[in-house]
């Protein structure tokens, strides 16, 4: 998702998107040990989106914004 779409959304769908992620690299990762993951460059991908909603919850925080 690109970081407008991101800021679309309210406070509880983004930790629901991040667990989600964050399951999908818990997999990703289940798959790199077994070698054979099909697009590792997709655990980029991931971690860089849950550090952008981790960077959003952070500054919604700071300026006192619970959500829309």
């Amino acid at each position: 998702m690109k970081i407008k779409q991101l800021k679309e959304l309210n406070d509880q769908e983004l930790i629901v998107h991040e667990k989600t992620l964050k399951k999908e690299l818990f997999d990703l990762n289940f798959q790199r040990r077994h070698g054979r993951v099909e697009k590792p460059g997709r655990f980029r991908l991931i971690r860089r989106e849950i550090a952008r909603i981790l960077t959003l919850l952070t500054e919604r925080a700071k300026d006192g914004k619970t959500g829309k």
